[in-house]
């Protein structure tokens, strides 16, 4: 992850103008526990992965006092609880829980398909076991109104215009005056969280060391390797309660298990406003605490609270009508940050970006081919948010050469995959080839200019319905608008002695079976550690391992969902 290419002086004057005011990182008291206080609410789903249970479970964990004042949704822990229809009931009679921990800029939406798909593998192999997808603390803002509202038009004007959903009226996005309380949420207290609510769920410490698997996606993988290594009474020498005695393995996805974040390369784009870490924990966490330095991460395109509201709005339209004409970007009112996302992920060059001409409007687009265009690996430059849907149909393809040429890409932010995008404005409908039907006899079989298929069967491993449905139907976001600035410079600063000092039981991270889970063309691409005995998914990009369809196109079971369901039977 190149987070340190920021200018060295951006923050430094503001930053030194406050360090006397820095105060020292504030813990949750050791052994805090949820006050009682739970929710567990059934979640409907139009899933073809029948015979798994969902419901959306709210713990009450506050904050300390310290943190400061927070909305009270802030002071629960959610996560959405799959389980086996036919199984136990309560969370202590599964065989195994498998607790995920999100990535960068993910919420416990992301994560519905591999759970459906796991709980249903183990079921087949005779085991019932849990998958618990986080929520991590900050998704406590995210107001989904306008998406659970079932119509993209109501989700606009909810969003956009100011119109009322069931009585209620959107409060605007947070600004950073509003968010001291996220000055705070960092490793400790994220691994905190994880910690208090499986002790809250699970009170025997046995059972959690002989039933719990521990890990995540990609910054999840680093989460874990950090809860792995934490001890939570503040006695290093009593080690029920360390991390690593919370778990029974790890498994990390598209990611490892570590305190680092070296193998996340290309997981953000070097204009998100990140403080330059070279200042050192003092300065950035003054930073944090007066409000000169952002307090979340966000980016001019595509990653802020606004433009992650469109993923949902867009998944909306797909799933309601795939094949249906798309008015979504006549009907999105004109803005800059909307304009500036739009002209990055359409524009066909760099004359396109600058003029804005031909821009998304100018052409004809089924609400799939609009979905598919803003994650699709073949249209969406950004790794870390590339999945395997399929590819544009219906019309001429042309390379998309902005912001990076085709055959020029490298592993890491952009990933390899070519770039393609309609090359007919006002001209015929495009629509979206599904996974399951690229290569099909029909497949028009769409070539570079230097002659290099843009996909092909092997390529395409997520049903873009399924994905829309993640998307737009979970009570849990798939995707995360407030993420906490404190919790990367937390981990890119990892020697500071402030941040070592949360690494007590090192041998941790090694103390359990470990399953790691890389997609073939993910964010370690070409740099697969073989010293880990990876199961590689080919042909899957950063997202496919969480959206992948039960049934590839090879007419196998899907590879991470079934890796995981035989490691939640192995490990003893």
């Amino acid at each position: 992850m190149d987070m340190n290419r920021r200018s060295r002086g951006k923050w430094r004057g503001a930053a030194l103008a406050v360090l006397l005011t820095a105060g020292t990182l504030t813990a949750a008291a050791p052994g805090a526990r949820a006050d009682g206080a739970r929710t567990e609410t059934p979640v409907a789903s139009t899933s073809p992965v029948t015979g798994v249970t969902e419901s959306v479970v709210r713990v009450k964990v506050p904050l300390p006092e310290s943190a400061g004042p927070r909305p009270a949704a802030c002071d629960w822990l959610s996560y959405l609880r799959y389980r086996s229809a036919d199984g136990p009931a309560a969370s202590a009679g599964a065989d195994r829980i498998l607790i995920a921990q999100p990535g960068i800029l993910e919420g416990a939406g992301a994560f519905d398909s591999v759970a459906r798909n796991t709980v249903t593998r183990a079921a087949e192999q005779g085991a019932h076991i849990e998958f618990w997808a986080l929520d991590r603390r900050s998704n406590c803002l995210e107001d989904r109104t306008g998406i659970a509202s079932g119509d993209q038009h109501s989700a606009v004007d909810y969003y956009y215009r100011g119109k009322q959903v069931d009585g209620r009226t959107f409060g605007g996005y947070a600004g950073n005056g509003q968010l001291g309380w996220m000055a705070k949420l960092g490793i400790e207290q994220t691994v905190r969280d994880q910690y208090d609510l499986l002790t809250a769920e699970l009170p025997d410490q046995a059972q959690r060391k002989r039933k719990v698997l521990c890990g995540g996606h990609s910054l999840g993988g680093v989460v874990t390797g950090y809860f792995a290594a934490a001890d939570f009474d503040g006695d290093r020498a009593t080690t029920a309660d360390a991390g690593y005695n919370q778990c029974a393995g790890y498994f990390a996805l598209d990611t490892t298990v570590s305190t680092s974040l070296a193998d996340l390369s290309g997981s953000l784009p070097d204009d998100t406003d990140l403080p330059d870490i070279g200042l050192g924990y003092g300065v950035v966490q003054a930073g944090l605490d007066s409000g000169l330095l952002s307090r979340t991460l966000s980016a001019p395109v595509l990653l802020n609270p606004e433009t992650m509201t469109l993923l949902g709005i867009a998944g909306l339209g797909a799933l309601k009508d795939l094949e249906g004409e798309a008015d979504l970007p006549s009907y999105l009112p004109s803005n800059l940050n909307v304009e500036a996302t739009n002209r990055f992920l359409f524009a066909k060059d760099t004359a396109a970006f600058l003029s804005g001409s031909p821009a998304v409007k100018d052409f004809r687009l089924t609400n799939g081919a609009v979905l598919g265009a803003l994650l699709d690996d073949n249209s969406v430059p950004l790794a870390f948010l590339q999945t395997s849907v399929g590819f544009f149909d219906g019309g001429p393809i042309a390379d998309k050469s902005f912001p990076v040429a085709n055959g020029a890409r490298q592993p890491g932010l952009y990933g390899t995959a070519y770039k393609a995008i309609p090359d007919r404005p006002r001209g015929p409908l495009y629509t979206w080839r599904t996974y399951d039907r690229v290569g099909d006899p029909d497949d028009p079989g769409y070539r570079s200019a230097d002659g290099t298929p843009f996909t092909g069967a092997g390529e395409e491993v997520t049903d873009i319905r399924q994905l829309a449905r993640s998307l737009a139907e979970q009570p849990l976001d798939f995707t995360e608008q407030y993420f906490p600035t404190k919790l990367v410079t937390d981990i890119q600063l990892s020697t500071s002695p402030q941040v070592k000092k949360l690494v007590v039981h090192p041998g941790g991270l090694t103390a359990n079976p470990v399953l790691t889970v890389l997609a073939g063309e993910g964010l370690l691409a070409g740099r697969v550690p073989p010293e880990l005995h990876p199961v590689v998914a080919d042909g899957y990009q950063h997202l496919d391992v969480l959206t992948a369809a039960p049934t590839q196109n090879n007419g196998e079971p899907e590879i991470v969902s079934t890796s995981l369901a035989g490691f939640a039977r192995s490990p003893r």
